[in-house]
């Protein structure tokens, strides 16, 4: 399969995926407030496990936990955004290589340094 190809068959792939969502879902255990409750006993028995929807916002870590039937619904959603970061990367990729087996980004000579401003440095300055 050629490159171009294959990038028509990713982006195909991407649009057939449908709704997204970040984060993952994991299961956990938690402790309750009581006091003499079995989940602070020694050795403790904890209350769960529960589904726990987790997902980056803002930079900070979001958690909600979920009822069986919402995290059943979610988890294909998180399953699709997985699949769309595993190919946008191998589209990244495929660019990346493209870029430098064609020698899209010119070379530059040695001595012809340039500044920010695509000027050349002068001397003595």
């Amino acid at each position: 399969m050629t490159g171009k190809q294959r990038r028509a068959v990713i982006l195909a792939e991407i649009k057939a995926l449908g709704p997204v969502l970040p984060g993952s879902i994991v299961e956990r255990s938690t402790r309750c407030q009581r006091a003499g409750c079995h989940c602070h006993a020694d050795p403790p028995h904890l209350h769960g496990p529960y589904a726990t929807w987790m997902r980056q916002e803002g930079g900070r870590q979001v958690t909600k936990t979920l009822s069986d039937d919402e995290a059943q619904r979610l988890r294909p959603l998180i399953a699709a955004d997985r699949r769309l970061r595993a190919l946008v990367a191998e589209l990244e990729a495929m660019t990346v290589t493209e870029v430098v087996n064609h020698q899209l980004i010119a070379p530059q000579a040695v001595g012809t340094q340039t500044t920010k401003a695509g000027k050349r440095p002068t001397k003595g300055r």
